[in-house]
């Protein structure tokens, strides 16, 4: 299934608190569940996030904070995911393309 949210799967380098990663790991959990196997492409951005919306309630309230709030600390931290997931593609590019027994990468 893919719902444009990002898969993290540990935490080197992250700026994220442990708190925030277990956040985003719990959206995106609930993500996997309610969204199934939508094509984002084809689904509205505002129908996925409505569907995320029980989650984000629920955190909100945890938190004491508003749900407006709780929306944008998950666009930051999925902001932050992405950067970090980039960084981490490019680091094993950057690794494949300097091994001389890789065959697969053009010098």
């Amino acid at each position: 299934m893919n719902i444009n949210l990002l898969t993290i799967t540990h935490r080197k380098d992250a700026t994220m608190t442990e708190k925030e990663f277990d956040m985003i790991k719990r959206i995106n959990k609930y993500a996997e569940e309610v969204l199934g196997d939508i094509d984002p492409q084809k689904v509205q951005v505002s129908r996925q996030l409505e569907a995320l919306r029980p989650i984000f309630e629920e955190i909100a309230a945890e938190e004491h904070i508003t749900l407006e709030e709780m929306f944008i600390k998950y666009m930051d931290l999925q902001s932050e995911a992405s950067y970090q997931n980039e960084m981490q593609l490019r680091q094993t590019f950057a690794d494949q393309a300097n091994d001389p027994e890789n065959p697969m990468l053009f010098r």
